[in-house]
């Protein structure tokens, strides 16, 4: 019992840090998955996989939601 109220605190950091830690590595995970998608695309363009057509308007797609993330981001911070 008294052990339990003198490391209280340090649970309660340790739950917020482990929270920041899981955030943190979502929104990277997000942005390196839009990346991979973008030189997805850019490879599949070049070996004509796609269409030109096809490419930009996935292309921008992807530009978008990266333009969202980096928002999104900076709001938070």
């Amino acid at each position: 019992m008294v052990w339990q109220l003198l490391t209280a605190p340090l649970d309660g950091l340790l739950w917020i840090a482990e929270q920041i830690e899981e955030r943190a590595t979502t929104e990277l995970e997000k942005t390196e998955n839009l990346q991979k998608r973008l030189t997805t695309l850019q490879l599949r363009f070049d070996l004509g996989d796609i269409s030109e057509e096809d490419f930009m308007a996935q292309e921008q797609e992807i530009l978008e939601a990266m333009e969202a993330e980096m928002d999104e981001q900076e709001q938070e911070q």
